[in-house]
C-alpha cells in the first residue's frame, strides 16, 4: 500500500467543517462527530479486519474509506492477488449501510467501501448545476481515490445512484474495471413520454409496483428544494421524521440493532450541509429519472467488460431496463438477476442471497 501512504490521514484528524452552515447546529441536532459516533456503533459489528482512513485527493477533498480483509487468512498475501471488490453506495447513503455484507464478501478478497464525495463523512464541496459537470465531479473523485490507493483493477459494484456513477466511471476508465455489478441502478431508463388514451393495452407494460410513500413524499418537494431539505428544515424534529418516513430501515437491521441506530445514522448522513445532494439534483430530471439516461450510453462500455445487473423483485426500479441493456450490448457478457422478496435496498433486504450472488460473480474474475 506504499503509494497510498502519502494520501492517508488517520481518522482522528480534524473533521471537515460545514462552511457557511456553521450557525445551523443549534437548530439541527447533528454534527460530523455525531455521524462518526453513529457509524462507529454500526462498524463495531464487523468481525473481519477493518482499516479506516480519510483518503486525501489532490484537490484536498477527503474520501472516507474502509478496507475490510479476512481475519482468518494466514497471511495478507493470501488475498493480495485477488481483485478487490469496491462498493459504491446510493443517494443519501454511506459505508454503514453495507454492514450486512462486509464480512461475507471480504472472506475471499479485500473489500473497499467509501462515502461518495458530498455524502457521509467525506468532504462536502460545492457541485456545479450542470448535469454533465456534476457527474464528472463524482467520477473524477472516484478515479483520484483509486489512484491514491494504488488499485490497478477492481470489481466495481454500485447501488442506485452508485450504479449510475459506476457505469459512467467504467465508460471513462474501462481498463480499471474487471467486472461491473449494478444493483437496482438509478438513472438508466429514458423518461417515458405521456401516452395518449388510445394506447389501450399498453398499461400492462407499466411497473407493477408503485413508488413507496417516501419516494412520492420526496418527489413532491424535489422541484423546489434539494431532495432532503425537509430533513434539515425540520430541525430537532428531523430524526423523528426519518423514523416516520423510513421505518423500513429500522426493520432491515433489527437483528443487529434493537434501537434507532440505523435511522440515526441515515439522519446524520443527510442532515449535514447538502453537497452530493446538490450534485444529484443537478443530474436529475426528477427524483426517478436522470437528465442523461445511462441507457443512451451503455453502448460505450467495452464489449469485453462483463456487466451483471441485480434487481429486487419488489423494487420501484424497473428491472426490464436490464433486458434493454442486454439487447444494446448484443454478444457482450451481460446478465440480469432478480432477487426475490427484496425492495430497492436489495443488499439489506436479502443479504444472504445478495452476498451469495455477488460472491459468485466475483469468483468468475479470480
Amino acid at each position: 500500500m506504499s503509494p497510498a501512504n502519502a494520501a492517508m490521514q488517520d481518522e482522528t484528524d480534524t473533521e471537515p467543517t460545514s462552511g457557511n452552515w456553521s450557525w445551523w447546529p443549534s437548530w439541527r441536532p447533528t454534527s460530523m462527530s455525531l455521524l462518526k459516533s453513529a457509524e462507529a456503533k454500526i462498524l463495531a459489528c464487523i468481525q473481519n479486519n477493518v482499516w479506516s482512513r480519510f483518503v486525501t485527493l489532490p484537490n484536498q477533498n477527503r474520501i472516507w474509506t474502509l478496507k475490510v480483509t479476512n481475519k482468518t487468512a494466514l497471511k495478507y498475501k493470501d488475498q493480495a492477488d485477488q481483485t478487490p471488490l469496491v462498493m459504491i453506495h446510493g443517494f443519501g447513503g454511506g459505508v454503514g449501510l453495507w454492514i450486512r455484507n462486509l464480512d461475507a464478501l471480504s472472506n475471499s478478497r479485500p473489500v473497499y467501501v467509501f462515502d461518495l464525495l458530498g455524502f457521509g463523512r467525506s468532504s462536502r464541496p460545492s457541485f456545479p448545476s450542470d448535469s454533465s459537470l456534476a457527474e464528472e465531479q463524482f467520477v473524477s473523485s472516484i478515479e483520484q481515490w483509486r489512484q491514491s490507493l494504488g488499485l490497478e483493477r477492481m470489481i466495481l459494484l454500485g447501488h442506485s445512484l452508485g450504479g449510475y456513477l459506476a457505469t459512467s466511471y467504467t465508460i471513462q476508465y474501462p481498463e480499471r474495471v474487471s467486472h461491473l455489478i449494478l444493483v437496482d441502478a438509478w438513472g438508466f431508463p429514458e423518461r417515458p413520454q405521456p401516452q395518449s388514451q388510445e394506447s389501450g393495452g399498453q398499461g400492462s407494460q407499466l411497473k407493477r409496483v408503485s413508488p413507496p410513500r417516501w419516494v412520492k413524499a420526496l418527489a413532491s418537494v424535489f422541484s423546489l428544494f434539494n431532495p432532503l431539505a425537509v430533513i434539515r428544515a425540520a430541525g430537532p424534529w428531523g430524526p423523528g421524521l426519518v423514523n416516520r418516513f423510513r421505518p423500513d430501515f429500522k426493520r432491515k437491521f433489527e437483528d443487529l440493532f434493537d434501537d434507532d441506530t440505523m435511522t440515526q445514522y441515515i439522519y446524520h448522513c443527510n442532515a449535514q450541509s447538502p453537497s452530493g445532494e446538490v450534485g444529484f439534483k443537478a443530474m436529475s430530471e426528477s427524483l426517478g429519472w436522470a437528465k442523461r439516461p445511462m441507457v443512451q450510453r451503455v453502448n460505450l462500455l467495452p464489449p469485453s467488460t462483463p456487466v451483471s445487473m441485480l434487481y429486487g423483485s419488489l423494487s420501484w426500479v424497473d428491472s426490464s431496463t436490464g433486458n434493454t441493456v442486454i439487447q444494446i450490448r448484443g454478444k457482450s457478457p451481460t446478465s440480469v438477476t432478480l432477487i426475490e422478496d427484496a425492495s430497492h435496498h436489495v443488499y439489506a433486504d436479502q443479504p444472504e442471497e445478495f452476498n451469495r450472488v455477488v460472491e459468485n460473480i466475483c469468483n468468475t474474475v479470480d
